[in-house]
């Protein structure tokens, strides 16, 4: 018993990355109408960023760890960062194809996460080498009913469904929220409204962004270590989560990101080999039984 139960707090662990991740790809998905493939390189840059920044504030270090105020320092200046190239790639890359065939516009997000992968590995002071990351937090452990919690895990897992109940809740209940849903529904009827249609999109991917690197930090502060490839395993898995729970579902992207999770470090725990092939069966299954997604619903295309 204490062996699941020690396995589902790691499933957790690891499904509030991919949860994190994948509301941001439901989010561009669900009022762009595009797969950005390159959302898992906000990833990467937001923890590479983090790992920059938190040098800004090695003179607040004491005994070894960064004061509260010096951490959430660091994590706002990632989010920022991250958000703003994010809003940056957007108007660059996306904006241009906006009108052309959805193909284009998927291999363009293709060739900016070549990019975004490779360009680092050219750059002196970032290069192809792992690095360590900095320690944010105290790690503290507990135990509960005989599995092994830290503060670490307790943090990822409530910061992920905060930030789930808090985007559902700007989705649905402000005004930037009913421009979004707006936009999602009919962009041209939308901006006939007067809505800013690329305000709108602009704001969209800035919190993707931002979240991918809440995601990013999260991540490396659970298996801390950096790396310009990092955030194409797991842009892919939380890819893969956002399509199980229902692509363009705020809550859909919560829960597949969690059972992706759970069901990951389950399959590893019979076999670490099957770990890694268990997120694209999964993909398959659900493409074949129910493509909408567990909480995404069939929808009519008329031409």
């Amino acid at each position: 018993m204490a062996s699941i139960l020690q396995y589902l707090v790691y499933g957790l662990q690891l499904g509030s990355v991919y949860a994190l991740l994948a509301l941001g790809y439901t989010m561009v998905y669900g009022i762009v109408r595009m797969l950005n493939v390159a959302h898992g390189d906000f990833l990467m840059i937001g923890a590479f960023g983090t790992y920059f920044i938190s040098k800004l504030f090695t003179n607040m270090v004491v005994d070894g760890t960064y004061p509260v105020i010096a951490v959430v320092a660091i994590i706002l200046i990632a989010m920022v960062l991250t958000g703003s190239i994010a809003v940056a790639v957007e108007a660059i890359a996306y904006r241009p194809l906006r009108n052309k065939p959805r193909m284009i516009a998927l291999i363009t997000a293709v060739g900016v996460s070549m990019f975004l992968e490779n360009f680092p590995r050219a750059l002196p002071f970032i290069g192809p080498n792992p690095r360590s990351f900095p320690t944010l937090f105290i790690t503290e452990h507990f135990t509960v009913a005989g599995a092994s919690v830290t503060n670490v895990q307790i943090i990822m897992i409530v910061f992920a469904i905060v930030t789930m109940t808090a985007l559902y809740l700007v989705v649905n209940r402000t005004k930037i929220g009913s421009q979004m849903r707006a936009v999602s529904m009919d962009r041209d009827a939308a901006l006939l409204m007067g809505v800013n249609v690329n305000q709108v999109i602009s704001i969209t991917f800035f919190v993707g962004g931002a979240l991918a690197a809440v995601s990013g930090i999260c991540y490396a502060s659970a298996y801390p270590q950096v790396d310009v490839y990092m955030g194409s395993w797991l842009g892919n898995m939380s890819f893969v989560a956002a399509v199980l729970g229902g692509i363009g579902d705020i809550r859909g992207a919560m829960l597949g990101g969690f059972i992706l999770g759970i069901a990951q470090i389950l399959a590893t725990a019979v076999n670490s080999t099957f770990g890694y092939a268990v997120g694209f069966i999964i993909l398959i299954v659900i493409l074949l039984v129910k493509p909408a997604g567990i909480m995404g619903k069939t929808t009519i295309e008329k031409v």
